[in-house]
């Protein structure tokens, strides 16, 4: 299992570190950050004001993971690059979600 998406319950928890105001949507590869939390890099277009890059991440995995975007939900980091977010009620997709994204 990946460090950077776990189950907590029924709900699955994604480490993010995000680049906003890139030349691409992407999802990139994991990584081990400074403190050692395994993270996914994740970049998207839109600029890091008024939560526009936030929504920009919410759209992008909601589309990949074919979520409704209200189940993909920022939990920490709302102004930080690194962010924790929450998938409800998605434990039983781990394995799934993991070789989406992973890939």
């Amino acid at each position: 299992m990946a460090d950077w998406l776990a189950a907590r319950g029924d709900d699955l928890v994604l480490y993010v570190r995000l680049s906003p105001s890139a030349s691409t949507d992407r999802i990139g590869a994991p990584f081990e950050d400074d403190a050692g939390q395994q993270r996914l890099k994740i970049s998207v277009t839109a600029v890091p004001e008024n939560g526009k890059a936030n929504k920009a991440l919410i759209k992008l995995l909601s589309k990949k993971l074919k979520l409704a975007k209200s189940s993909v939900e920022v939990v920490s980091g709302h102004t930080d690059r690194n962010k924790r977010l929450s998938l409800p009620a998605c434990a039983d997709r781990l394995a799934e979600f993991q070789n989406i994204l992973g890939s």
